[in-house]
């Protein structure tokens, strides 16, 4: 059941059989950094449809959108923001903990 105040709307956004997002409309709200660790095989697919949507993204934080994803640590990175200023990163290492061993694709990919 999604969360939501009273008064407010809602929508759901499902990414995935085990992962959703509820969204409230509001007048006001905070602007979030999502980060998601991913395997590799999510990374490409994923980041497949942020380029088939036309979306700008970045290799940094912060910063210009340069169309370039990061490949430190052995890994791929990708930064991109939403129309609510919200920004959201996929990673495929861990930089804060790049010891971790690498994820297996998701069952859907």
């Amino acid at each position: 059941m999604p969360w939501r105040r009273a008064g407010e709307s809602s929508r759901r956004s499902t990414w995935n059989d085990s992962l959703t997002f509820d969204f409230a409309d509001r007048e006001q709200f905070e602007r979030y950094h999502l980060c998601f660790r991913v395997s590799d095989t999510d990374f490409d697919a994923i980041f497949a449809r942020i380029q088939r949507a036309g979306l700008t993204y970045r290799s940094r934080p912060r910063g210009d959108d340069d169309m370039q994803v990061n490949r430190r640590l052995g890994g791929k990175n990708v930064y991109w923001q939403d129309a609510d200023g919200h920004l959201w990163e996929m990673l495929t290492v861990s930089y804060a903990r790049a010891d971790s061993p690498p994820l297996a694709a998701s069952p859907a990919s």
